[in-house]
């Protein structure tokens, strides 16, 4: 029997969640805030949504989706056209060809490894976007970024967790 256009649909909005999720994180990274630095620390918050979706639905969230989203990510954000695509492609690659070393896992091992994968893209941003300005960007607020990021993740992961629970579990 065919399903209903409802559940249909249903099932169609229900695989758009990890990809509007990594764009609401794109987006919130990107709203203006009173503090003039937070701009150049702000924590990547789309490194974190694409990392966790590669992990635990990675057939939501495909590669070709996590490079369009680092593209919107390069226009609104105003950094040079396709330093965070091609980072966002390179972590959503590592993450969901380890995926089977990950589930299962702790917590602990989830986080120590997406520090040294978020530590690796965020320098691999920094140098493509140094490269591609033509002149050496400042990289101590690089490490502050990658510090709030780090810090960021469990919380996020909580939120992505929740959300995976609430609305992909029978999907």
């Amino acid at each position: 029997m065919k399903p209903s256009v409802w559940v249909r649909m249903d099932t169609w909005v229900r695989h758009l969640i990890p990809a509007t999720a990594t764009i609401f994180l794109l987006l919130l990274t990107v709203v203006p805030t009173r503090l003039t630095v937070f701009a150049d620390i702000a924590p990547m918050l789309p490194l974190m949504g694409v990392y966790y979706w590669a992990i635990y639905r990675p057939d939501l969230l495909p590669a070709w989706l996590a490079f369009a989203i680092g593209l919107l990510g390069d226009i609104v954000g105003g950094t040079p056209l396709g330093a965070n695509a091609l980072v966002l492609l390179l972590v959503q690659g590592t993450a969901a060809a380890q995926r089977r070393f990950f589930l299962g896992k702790s917590f602990a091992v989830t986080w120590w490894a997406f520090g040294l994968l978020a530590a690796g893209a965020i320098a691999l941003d920094w140098l493509l976007v140094t490269l591609i300005v033509g002149r050496v960007v400042d990289p101590a607020p690089v490490l502050f970024e990658y510090l709030m990021t780090l810090c960021c993740f469990p919380l996020l992961t909580w939120v992505l967790a929740r959300t995976q629970m609430a609305f992909l579990l029978d999907v």
